[in-house]
């Protein structure tokens, strides 16, 4: 079983054959669960784009089918996006989700096509006029090997990136230290050929170091085959040396970026839960008036549509939070902005119960209020895609129901 409940059974995972095979079956619909961003720079043919954290809100557009048969991918063997978006449609009530867990990166070594959105040459006078289009770019062999060695640099940390570095170093200086053996030597020093001595071993070793640094110091000349070697570490060591500089440099950047996205961030979380708290307090000041009849509705509109609108700013800010995380705030954090939530909530409940049915509302109130409806109802414990305590699902379930609460009453009004 998985961590939703479901059962991994291996009938689930569909091949690269299958797919290749079925690009053109149109009861065959291939889902690329990858942000939008990925799906523009390239995707499987004739995918469609549906993001892990749009399923709940676009699904049931893109897929009006729940019996079709869907197969979703991401980026690869490791990537975990494409299991959870499997598992959410089938709790969106579809039958039949299978997984391509191969995905790109099994479509790019089968030598697969890929298919990327563009927009074409504008042709009118409005630079913005003219709609995307898709071309489909062929991935050679060499592409996908160059994709592979990138890839594998970009996932190694600087310490073996540099432990790599050396070990080449090693294994290069052996190969032209035993070139010695050779009638026609590998290396020459001054002119005479490097014995196989102890001090043959230290001038491979060195001469290896400075061809992966460099390109030599010209006393130690490499002859013959021996070349294509000195030349080809020339070119990897610089390339490895290159990524570890690159790595070290870079790190106390990332450190003070990371500090400075956790202090925006945390900053943000304080500003949600004080903007929350002045909402229901401005909430609670005008159901107090209406309760005791000494005000008149129309002379707090305004005051009631600010408000509402701020609760929609800040409703936008936690529903971000919750489907599209930048950063996990700690639980406790997230325990009190969900539950500050619902007592706004419970408090908008309130006052919507306390005006008048003959009441007409603004335009402006009543759309801030169907919004706040809306996002509301979206968060709960089954909805939103990342798996969460279960304190906070109870919390998010909550705040759906005093959503349906306020939805009813509005349609009742």
């Amino acid at each position: 079983m998985n961590s939703r409940g479901f059962p991994i059974d291996n009938q689930l995972e569909v091949p690269r054959a299958e797919v290749a095979r079925r690009l053109s079956d149109p009861s065959f619909l291939l889902v690329d669960t990858l942000p939008a961003e990925s799906y523009a720079e390239g995707h499987v043919p004739g995918a469609h784009s549906l993001p892990l954290a749009d399923i709940p809100i676009r699904a049931r557009e893109l897929l009006p089918d729940l019996g079709a048969d869907i197969v979703v991918y991401c980026g690869g063997f490791t990537c975990p996006i494409a299991q959870q978006a499997a598992e959410l449609l089938r709790e969106h009530g579809y039958t039949h989700v299978r997984h391509y867990r191969g995905g790109l990166a099994d479509w790019i070594e089968g030598g697969g096509l890929l298919e990327k959105l563009f927009v074409p040459a504008q042709t009118s006078s409005d630079p913005h006029a003219g709609p995307t289009g898709s071309e489909v770019i062929p991935v050679s062999r060499y592409h996908r090997w160059g994709i592979l060695v990138l890839d594998f640099i970009e996932r190694q940390s600087a310490s073996n990136l540099f432990l790599t570095w050396l070990t080449m170093i090693v294994l290069c200086s052996i190969v032209y230290w035993l070139s010695g053996l050779l009638a026609d030597p590998g290396l020459k020093e001054q002119g005479r050929p490097v014995d196989f001595g102890l001090r043959g071993v230290m001038t491979a070793l060195y001469f290896s170091f400075v061809t992966a640094t460099s390109v030599g110091y010209g006393d130690v000349v490499p002859m013959g085959a021996i070349r294509i070697v000195a030349v080809a570490e020339a070119i990897t060591g610089l390339l490895i040396f290159g990524a570890v500089v690159a790595k070290l440099v870079s790190r106390r950047q990332d450190e003070l970026m990371r500090e400075i996205h956790r202090v925006t961030f945390e900053d943000r979380l304080d500003r949600v839960q004080t903007a929350l708290h002045l909402v229901r307090s401005d909430i609670q000041a005008i159901t107090a008036l209406c309760d005791a009849g000494t005000v008149r509705l129309e002379r707090v509109e305004s005051r009631l549509e600010s408000t509402t609108l701020v609760f929609v700013g800040e409703l936008r800010a936690i529903h971000d939070l919750l489907y599209r995380p930048q950063w996990a705030p700690e639980e406790p954090v997230l325990q009190a902005i969900l539950e500050s939530l619902a007592a706004s909530l419970r408090e908008l409940d309130g006052l919507l119960t306390c005006l008048p049915p003959d009441w007409s509302a603004s335009p402006a109130f009543e759309h801030a209020l169907a919004t706040v409806s809306r996002l509301a109802d979206e968060i709960c414990g089954k909805c939103v895609p990342y798996a969460y305590t279960q304190s906070l699902t109870v919390s998010m379930d909550r705040v759906q129901q005093l959503a349906r609460a306020i939805t009813g009453r509005m349609s009742r009004q």
